[in-house]
């Protein structure tokens, strides 16, 4: 198909099929087993199709979506080989995500009109969520954006003491507050900070529990309302950190909290440590939410914008 002809950086793209590595190895050795001795997409192949996506965390209804474009095709083409499975699979599943409108970007930018830039991240603690935020901050000054850090993740010591190793390590402030303080407090004292820097973005920690949700969803409306004291409409993007080594576990934790807050994108981490990088694929169709970044390597710049052309070209070479 004509968009897997588009140039990706060479050491972007050796990151990504690196990251992928182990779903890919895994699902290709499903997949070769599952077409041994057939030389035709039959019935039985696609039932052996459906067993190794659900099993690579895509999803049931994700998989389901999928095999049944494929049985399209089938019923088109009349006869498909085994040996064009790769292909289809490939060319589908590329069309699924480009149904869901996500995975479009190729550099780290922020939307014109928009200064500061405010990013409100949510999620579970140990998922990658404090980390994620200094390789972010990473990027976006590499592109050339100033970055102020909030931390108002302050009912654990270590996230602030995690934070605070981040911004010193990729040189760029920070608002910080003791344990203990109003996040909604520390919210505000970031934007005052980030109003008077002229910043370009600010990115907001904030507490991952999940324990009860009537607390979190107010929470997290309060620590809103507080920042639009500041900047009206903020924050512009509510970012959901999630584990993609968790598989399943994921779309359990992207159930929750979309049911707490508006959730207006995802950022996948781990997937280099997992073989269950499916689960990329089956978030993005299931909760039409954009997968904007994903995390490929425990480097610093092993945070990459996702893109569902290099993704599924990474997933499928």
């Amino acid at each position: 198909m004509s968009f897997f002809k588009r140039i990706f950086s060479s050491e972007k793209k050796e990151t990504l099929d690196k990251g992928l590595e182990k779903t890919k190895t895994t699902f290709f050795s499903k997949l070769t087993k599952a077409v041994a001795g057939k030389s035709n997409v039959d019935d039985e192949v696609l039932d052996n199709l459906e067993e190794i996506l659900v099993s690579s965390d895509v999803g049931v209804d994700t998989t389901l979506k999928i095999i049944k474009r494929i049985e399209d095709r089938v019923a088109v083409d009349k006869y498909l080989g085994t040996d064009e499975l790769n292909k289809i699979l490939r060319e589908e599943i590329a069309g699924l995500l480009a149904e869901n409108n996500t995975g479009n970007e190729t550099e780290f930018t922020i939307p014109e009109g928009k200064m500061p830039y405010v990013i409100m991240v949510v999620g579970v603690n140990g998922v990658g969520k404090t980390t994620t935020i200094g390789k972010l901050a990473n990027q976006f000054k590499k592109s050339g954006y100033s970055v102020v850090l909030g931390a108002a993740d302050t009912f654990r010591a270590a996230a602030i003491d995690q934070l605070q190793i981040w911004a010193d390590r990729v040189n760029v402030p920070i608002v910080r507050q003791q344990m203990g303080s109003d996040p909604a407090s520390v919210a505000f004292d970031t934007l005052q900070s980030a109003v008077a820097q002229n910043a370009d973005v600010v990115i907001i920690d904030t507490a991952g529990r999940l324990h009860n949700k009537v607390n979190l969803m107010n929470e997290l409306t309060k620590v809103k309302r507080v920042m639009q004291k500041v900047v009206e409409d903020a924050p512009h993007d509510v970012m959901l950190v999630l584990d993609g080594s968790t598989g399943q576990n994921a779309f359990e934790q992207a159930k929750q909290f979309t049911a707490a807050t508006e959730v207006t994108s995802l950022a996948v981490t781990k997937l280099d440590g997992t073989a269950k990088g499916g689960v990329v694929i089956g978030i993005s169709d299931q909760f039409k939410i954009p997968v904007k970044y994903i995390g490929v390597g425990e480097g610093i710049d092993d945070l990459q914008v996702f893109n569902k052309f290099e993704f599924v070209d990474s997933f499928f070479k």
